[in-house]
């Protein structure tokens, strides 16, 4: 066992993911740190079997809205905030996620008011709940900006100098951009959640109204308040190569779910790291019609996943991409761990590495499925 001090919890008879290579072997955690990394069993008494299952870094989640749907189970619906933490909480540890970028919108475009209910709530939750040792992984605030919202100034104003924001992005959803940029698909988004055509075309030209009027303005001054903060900045469903060219001009180094693959390729060849929904890798292509995960993977337009909506999507689209031949395990473990931790300036997480964090995850895969056993933080075991 190569270890420098008496390790507390010795995991043995493991396929460890290392940043470059399985092996078969034994980790030993001190603390809340990796302190030995062997090949082959240990023979300590204490010395915990795993039973040939793989043993993963904890996972790095940079954007996921999994809050929401705690927080509105139905959508006419609302669940007590602070119980909706708690229940996101378990959902991601168990998914494996053991670092959370909880991410709350900022802006209001007129059809979603709740949602900055749900962030001024979401960040209350979190100030009273993380000093409490209650929560099963850590959690920081990634600020989503509507840019030609009307309040999304003030919004970000009040929080940006919140200890736990760790990322910012820039995005907008307003009918015929990014996402939405087919009205057709706006059009029927809209009126699934119950609003008359009357109502959905006054809508449309009064925030393509709003967009031309707000957009340039806002996204100055989103910028200047991001450039306070030491923290990536990103953009978000980037479509067309103008965009991706603007996003590099104004210095922004993240695309976060291109929804085209020149997009993709054009943030790439521009020296911007993408990030991709693993729920589109796990499902096989895009809810909302856009390019297919899998394209970027297979174009090396990509260098993470990000859980989006669904957060035990993570696993399984690394352990797919594993399983096609895509990439090496390995490699497909470090897009959900080791670059999205580097990305955030978290470089002591996201590897089984000597002296690392220890956040540790036992998968076993049943049949093609990898499934969650178990799950260390900080090196105290909480699923």
């Amino acid at each position: 066992m190569t270890a420098f001090m008496e390790p507390e919890t010795v995991l043995t008879n493991a396929m460890l993911v290392l940043p470059d290579a399985v092996i078969s072997g034994t980790i030993a955690l001190k603390g809340a740190t990796i302190v030995g990394i062997d090949s082959g069993n240990s023979a300590l008494p204490g010395a915990i079997d795993m039973q040939g299952d793989y043993l993963l870094p904890g996972i790095v989640d940079l954007h996921t809205d999994n809050l929401e749907r705690q927080v509105q189970p139905r959508a006419t619906s609302r669940w007590p905030s602070r119980s909706a933490m708690v229940a996101h909480d378990a959902q991601c540890a168990a998914a494996g996620i053991t670092t959370i970028f909880d991410s709350l919108c900022l802006g209001d475009l007129g059809f979603e008011k709740d949602r900055i209910r749900t962030f001024h709530e979401g960040m209350a939750d979190l100030d009273a709940l993380t000093p409490t040792g209650l929560l099963k992984s850590e959690h920081f605030l990634h600020l989503r900006c509507e840019v030609p919202a009307a309040d999304t100034i003030g919004l970000v104003e009040a929080a940006i100098g919140h200890r736990l924001v760790r990322m910012i992005s820039l995005m907008d959803h307003s009918p015929g951009e990014g996402q939405y940029a087919d009205l057709d698909y706006y059009r029927k988004i809209r009126k699934a959640s119950g609003l008359d055509d009357a109502t959905i075309e006054r809508r449309i030209d009064e925030l393509r109204a709003q967009r031309a009027k707000l957009r340039d303005p806002n996204r100055r001054a989103l910028l200047a308040l991001a450039r306070t903060r030491d923290v990536p900045i990103a953009s978000h469903d980037d479509r067309t190569v103008e965009e991706v060219a603007e996003n590099l001009a104004d210095g922004i180094g993240i695309s976060e779910f291109p929804v085209t693959l020149a997009a993709a390729q054009a943030a790439k060849a521009g020296g911007m790291q993408v990030i991709a929904g693993a729920p589109n890798i796990v499902r096989g292509g895009s809810h909302s019609g856009n390019v297919s995960a899998s394209d970027l993977v297979n174009a090396e337009a990509v260098d993470a996943f990000a859980s989006d909506y669904v957060p035990p999507s993570l696993v399984e689209a690394a352990f797919l991409c594993a399983r096609e031949g895509r990439m090496s395990l390995p490699a497909a473990i470090g897009m959900v761990t080791d670059v999205p931790a580097r990305m955030a300036g978290l470089e002591e997480r996201g590897r089984l590495a000597l002296w690392c964090r220890a956040d540790v995850v036992r998968v076993t895969v049943y049949e093609t499925l990898p499934v969650v056993r178990q799950v260390w933080y900080g090196g105290a075991r909480v699923i």
